[in-house]
């Protein structure tokens, strides 16, 4: 037997009809902020970064792909890295898909890591993906834009491991690091336009901002249990060839 309340079919349309009026609410909110992200100011871009790509070495506004919108997931794969983030690469599976769709509305989404260019070819291989991804490695820019740490600046936290939550300790392990190396890397996004031939950036987020680009999670949040991590959060996400 459920614990859950259970109720009759005209009880439980009642509630939902409620429920209902505040998810309108709710849509119109996020309709709201969406067009103040479009309103923000824009900052150019005027240091060269220089990437390495499949096919050799690319600009920022090479990245662009002849659009003018461009999309930039930092990527969490570190130098030291054996493997990309779990949480990262269960977020990128779903990219693929959605490449076409963005096309059409002028917009190019790209991977951008820390790590050598070949240790992201080989990793993109495993997990078969064919988004656009690029190293930074000889450039500043994941620094820069708050995708990657300096080891100065992880050492100047002053970590205390004991009082990181969970995931930290198990994306470590699962990326073949250590807790400082792992943190070394940053989830965040970074979105530019390119006008007259300068480059603009037009808007960023990190941390659970990058959430919009893990689908499983609205999905998750619709279905009786939920998300179900509680303090566990994140540590049940495996890369898709490692769920058993």
């Amino acid at each position: 037997m459920t614990d859950h309340k259970v109720v009759s079919r005209q009880e439980w349309r009642a509630v939902r009809d409620e429920l209902l009026q505040r998810e309108k609410e709710h849509t119109k909110r996020a309709d709201k902020l969406a067009r103040q992200r479009r309103e923000l100011p824009w900052v150019a871009v005027e240091k060269e970064y220089r990437f390495d790509a499949d096919d050799g070495t690319r600009t920022l506004a090479g990245l662009f792909d002849g659009r003018s919108q461009l999309l930039i997931y930092h990527f969490m794969f570190g130098p030291s890295y054996a493997a990309g983030c779990p949480v990262n690469s269960s977020m990128a599976d779903g990219f693929d898909g959605l490449l076409p769709h963005l096309h059409a509305r002028d917009v190019t989404l790209a991977l951008v890591s820390q790590a050598p260019l070949a240790k992201l070819q080989g990793y993109k291989q495993r997990m078969g993906w064919n988004v656009p991804w690029v190293s930074a490695a000889n450039t500043d820019f994941n620094v820069d834009f708050g995708g990657s740490y300096t080891p100065e600046q992880v050492r100047s936290w002053g970590l205390d491991e004991s009082a990181l939550p969970p995931i930290v300790a198990v994306n470590a392990a699962a990326t073949g690091t250590d807790v400082a190396g792992y943190l070394s890397e940053s989830p965040a996004v970074s979105v530019f336009t390119r006008r007259d031939g300068a480059v603009y950036q037009t808007y960023a987020t990190a941390g659970r901002g990058v959430e919009f680009l893990m689908g499983y999670y609205p999905i998750l949040d619709r279905v009786p249990n939920g998300r179900d991590e509680g303090d566990a959060f994140q540590t049940w996400i495996r890369r898709h060839d490692e769920y058993v």
